[in-house]
């Protein structure tokens, strides 16, 4: 998805840390309690340092949600982020993001026009009312909008194993939703999930937008239980076996930890295996002395080691890679919204239509009814 950041002017490009630092204390308080600075975990030190409260996509979004009190909410994230907040804050309140470029390239991999031709062509081959449109929290809010109108749910890393489980299991909560599930953007986090849930390989196919009929006849469409959309994150999809074989070879106690949008054969040799939030739990769980291998985004995995002196947290990549959309948001940008909003300018607000925004709420309260 193109989306176009202005160009910065020299004033932002070319000061120096501490000037920006300064720059950005002044603006913080000069707004005070009408400021809410969100910073997901894959932020940067530089801009994590000024965020008011730190955590996943949807927490954050809940929790501006729940502070009527701040006018504006700055999302240090990502575009469906800001999104997911938009649609959840109030009307008064408005979302900006510091750069319109820091997108997520898992969530553009699925966009509203391919999911209604793949929902157009299963209809051709199949009954669309057996199946169930299941959205994985990174993506944009006009996909939650179509899962919350086709009767899905979004899900997260978190509880993707009790959405999938109230769409098929029968004997879950009284009857089964369908018997089939459209899973997007993410295939990992789908298949992870499904095995998780004992489905085994033959239960599940991939569907590539690109081909049609994703790649698939009508009997690979009618037989499978999950069609997995082909996408997945650029981060997660970079560990590999050997990255934990290798660092099992250095440290035969250590400890693996993965995400769960790594690929599957990374997920079964891993000793554990969660959400953002969960990582951050094991390792704060962890005994003292302990060696961990994560594998997530660099930034984080660099705060955990910093915040945890006690134990040795390294990341199972050694060619680092952090998240180069997470990476636009910078001091500069930052300043350069926050100063805006000091004298009276809203600079990149992101907004949600109001149909848009109401079934994607549909679809995000219907998540939080399941789980």
């Amino acid at each position: 998805m193109i989306r176009l950041q202005q160009a910065l002017p020299e004033r932002y490009r070319d000061a120096p840390p501490e000037e920006l630092a300064a720059r950005i204390a002044a603006a913080k308080a000069t707004l005070g309690e009408r400021l809410l600075i969100l910073g997901h975990h894959y932020q940067r030190d530089e801009v994590m340092a000024w965020a008011d409260v730190r955590g996943d996509s949807f927490g954050l979004s809940r929790i501006a949600a729940d502070r009527p009190e701040a006018d504006f909410i700055v999302f240090c994230g990502v575009h469906f982020m800001a999104e997911s907040a938009d649609v959840l804050t109030q009307a008064h309140q408005q979302v900006l993001l510091p750069d319109l470029n820091a997108g997520c390239s898992m969530a553009d991999m699925a966009d509203i026009e391919a999911v209604e031709e793949a929902w157009a062509a299963l209809g051709e081959v199949t009954d669309t009312g057996r199946i169930v449109p299941i959205t994985y929290m990174n993506s944009a809010a006009s996909l939650k909008a179509f899962v919350g109108r086709h009767g899905g749910a979004v899900c997260t890393s978190s509880n993707a194993r009790a959405v999938l489980t109230w769409a098929l299991d029968p004997e879950h909560r009284g009857t089964a939703r369908g018997d089939k599930v459209l899973f997007f953007p993410d295939q990992h986090l789908g298949r992870n999930t499904a095995f998780d849930l004992g489905y085994a390989a033959s239960d599940m196919a991939v569907w590539n937008p690109r081909l049609e009929l994703g790649g698939l006849d009508d009997v690979g469409v009618k037989a499978a239980t999950l069609l997995l959309w082909k996408g997945h994150c650029s981060v997660h999809q970079r560990f590999r076996p050997a990255h934990l074989e290798a660092f099992r070879a250095e440290h035969p106690d250590g400890i693996v930890v993965v995400h769960p949008e790594c690929a599957h054969d990374v997920v079964e040799l891993a000793d554990e295996v969660g959400s953002t939030d969960f990582i951050i739990r094991a390792v704060g769980a962890a005994p003292a002395g302990s060696v961990l291998g994560i594998g997530t985004e660099i930034h984080l995995v660099k705060r955990l080691a910093d915040e945890h002196p006690d134990k040795t947290v390294v990341c199972l990549d050694p060619l680092i890679c952090p998240c180069s959309t997470m990476f636009r948001i910078d001091a500069p940008h930052l300043a350069w919204v926050l100063e805006g909003l000091v004298d009276g300018e809203i600079r990149n607000r992101i907004t949600v239509d109001a149909e848009t925004a109401q079934w994607a709420r549909v679809a995000l309260e219907r998540m939080l009814a399941i789980t």
